[in-house]
């Protein structure tokens, strides 16, 4: 954990200071901001974006996110390296004063999240890891003080009725076409919903055993998560490739998927688009 906190010790900072933001403005009254393409953004978004940016441009990785200047795909291409970062993920949460929000940051490598950080600014809480150090959960507190971190357990069993964690503000059919496929293999299925990343609190401590999306996400939505639920044999995988899911693509969309723990066996041969 002590190279994990070397070498991020950064993005942590970032996440605190910009937490410590986003709450001194949940705390009072804020004006929503409808975006160009209809989605909702607060003065919350954009204090936290400007303080994570501020962290990480002296890293001279180049950033990529929701609050971030997106650029073409012709420069994006060529970039080995990527921070992916959601400074308020979860805003129609936030606007709802329901504590379902989080910060999300994450390191992209050719491609792939190499490393994760969820920070919940209302449980003060934080998630964090990458495949060769595994994943931490740590307070706010303590965050500064890696030899005070919890490591996260590696997934070795499921729950038993099998838990299932999906959208507040999302829903299809297929969402009922997964559930009927698990009782058939695994039995009972409960079923849970929460707002935002805040899902992979739930799902790296095993609360959780599954998390389908068949609704529009971004990129800078998953890609933290992914990384830290990979540390500990969880994964995230596109329904149409039944691989796991890719980062700065032409199109910054994610596919459907489905976030769940490796020892559930999950066809998806109903889920392809």
């Amino acid at each position: 954990m002590t190279d994990l906190f070397k070498q991020y010790k950064v993005t942590i900072t970032a996440a605190l200071e910009a937490s410590e933001a986003i709450m001194k403005i949940y705390a009072g009254d804020f004006e929503r901001i409808e975006k160009e393409d209809g989605s909702p953004v607060t003065i919350a978004d954009l204090s936290a974006s400007k303080i994570i940016r501020k962290h990480l441009l002296p890293t001279g990785i180049p950033i990529t996110g929701e609050e971030a200047e997106k650029h073409p795909f012709s420069v994006r291409k060529s970039w080995k390296h990527l921070w992916c970062v959601d400074p308020l993920d979860g805003t129609k949460e936030f606007i709802k004063k329901n504590g379902e929000f989080v910060v999300n940051i994450a390191l992209i490598e050719n491609s792939k999240p190499v490393f994760g950080l969820i920070a919940s600014p209302i449980n003060k809480e934080i998630i964090l890891g990458n495949e060769k150090s595994g994943a931490f959960q740590t307070s706010f507190e303590n965050a500064l003080e890696p030899r005070k971190w919890e490591p996260l357990k590696y997934l070795s069993s499921t729950n038993s009725p099998i838990q299932l964690i999906s959208s507040r503000s999302h829903y299809s059919g297929n969402l009922q076409k997964l559930v009927d496929e698990i009782e058939v293999e695994y039995g009972p299925v409960e079923r849970t919903a929460m707002g935002s990343a805040l899902k992979f609190f739930e799902l790296v401590n095993n609360r959780a055993d599954v998390y389908p999306r068949f609704a529009p996400t971004m990129e800078w939505d998953i890609a933290a998560g992914q990384a830290i639920y990979e540390a500990i044999g969880g994964k995230v995988i596109n329904v149409n490739t039944g691989k796991p899911l890719v980062y700065n693509k032409e199109n910054l969309k994610n596919p459907h998927f489905i976030a769940s723990n490796s020892l559930l066996n999950i066809s998806l041969d109903s889920f392809q688009q």
